[in-house]
């Protein structure tokens, strides 16, 4: 029958797995004070969650997790507990509230409530004595956050998919997975497309280079790929969490163009990737942070049995990581006192008097003065 019409007729095999969304925003107040004229706190955060909404509106089973990257902690801004989030939105509002909001998608109005609640809630803990000397963010705390958050769900849904009959789910815990996806009932979500998307502003985060590592690592066994909307700063560390797990990374030319950047280039999950071109990175810096003063180097010194790195020999030949002790006979000066470069002299080749030089030499030595020789 399919040949009737003079037409061929592909099977095509539509993955229709839920996509997971877990985006870390970096609330630096530092960092974001500096892009106040361009791009305020606020209208980030109304762009951020426009662009969640639109993830949300690709499938009902699409879940979502905010996960707020802080000076001195990293917490969930979405989901909450359910006691928290009742007290943060005031007992679920009055009626005037309720009605203003009867035509909007009740899964926009909780995400939305609840981020701005809980954004608002961070801001008022926040002090000028607790933001003295930590003008960094606490990334690695929030990636480690973001693939426990991952890991979770994917547990309890392949539980959930083995025939748990206590909706398990919809599990709790920070909310629970169910409350990203509406609460989804138990068996319905057996596999995820999960990705993090991170977006930073804050500058590089040498001091926080291993559990940085780690959660890459961890991230690219998991094949969860993390994406960096980089508005603002340069980071090392972060390129490198993007190029190693294949993850898109965007640096802003416009910052306060984020909507555009988010809706056109960190909008697709990781099946509609496959059939798109997302955008590369051309040139990747691999440098690393030593252990010893937190600096990023070129070139260093690697123990040969943690792979602990520094710039400087150890002190006492000793690894600080291990407690290893090092040979370092053979670098010698190397690394104590700069190198120095001997170059070998040049040897001036003397070259051989030629018959005319002769000559000239003898008539000269023959002449009396003041006569020309003959």
């Amino acid at each position: 029958m399919d040949t009737v019409d003079a037409s061929a007729h592909y099977s095509q095999s539509i993955d229709e797995k839920p996509s997971l969304l877990v985006l870390i925003l970096d609330t630096n107040p530092y960092a974001w004070s500096t892009l106040s004229p361009t791009l305020p706190l606020e209208r980030a955060l109304a762009s951020i969650l426009i662009f969640i909404n639109a993830h949300l509106a690709f499938s009902h089973a699409n879940r979502v997790a905010v996960i707020a990257s802080h000076t001195k902690s990293a917490r969930f801004l979405y989901p909450v507990p359910t006691a928290a989030a009742a007290s943060a939105t005031g007992g679920g509002g009055s009626k005037e509230e309720a009605l203003r909001d009867a035509n909007k998608y009740r899964q926009f109005r909780l995400v939305e409530d609840q981020v701005q609640a809980s954004f608002a809630q961070l801001m008022k803990e926040t002090t000028v004595d607790g933001l003295r000397d930590a003008k960094e963010t606490m990334m690695a705390g929030a990636l480690g956050l973001a693939l426990a958050f991952v890991n979770r769900l994917a547990r309890v849904d392949d539980a959930a998919g083995g025939g748990a009959k206590d909706g398990g789910g919809r599990g709790g815990g920070g909310g629970g997975g169910g409350a990203g996806a509406g609460g989804t009932a138990a068996g319905e979500v057996t596999s995820m497309n999960a990705r993090i998307l991170v977006i930073s502003v804050s500058g590089d985060l040498a001091e926080q280079y291993v559990p940085v590592m780690n959660s890459i690592f961890a991230a690219q066994r998991k094949r969860i790929p993390i994406d960096i909307c980089k508005v603002a700063g340069e980071t090392v560390f972060l390129q490198q969490a993007s190029d190693t797990t294949r993850g898109i990374f965007m640096q802003l030319e416009h910052p306060e163009s984020l909507l555009q950047y988010l809706m056109m280039c960190f909008i697709p999950d990781n099946a509609t990737r496959r059939h798109l071109i997302p955008p590369t990175q051309i040139n990747v810096d691999f440098r690393a942070a030593c252990f010893c003063h937190k600096n990023v180097v070129d070139i260093g010194f690697v123990c040969s049995i943690c792979l602990s790195i520094f710039c400087t020999p150890p002190e006492g030949a000793i690894c600080t990581t291990c407690n290893t002790k090092l040979d370092i006979s053979a670098l010698g000066n190397f690394g104590r006192k700069p190198a120095v470069v001997l170059t070998k002299k040049k040897r001036t080749k003397k070259l051989k008097p030629s018959k005319a030089t002769s000559f000239s030499n003898e008539a000269s030595a023959t002449s009396t003065p003041g006569t020309p020789a003959s």
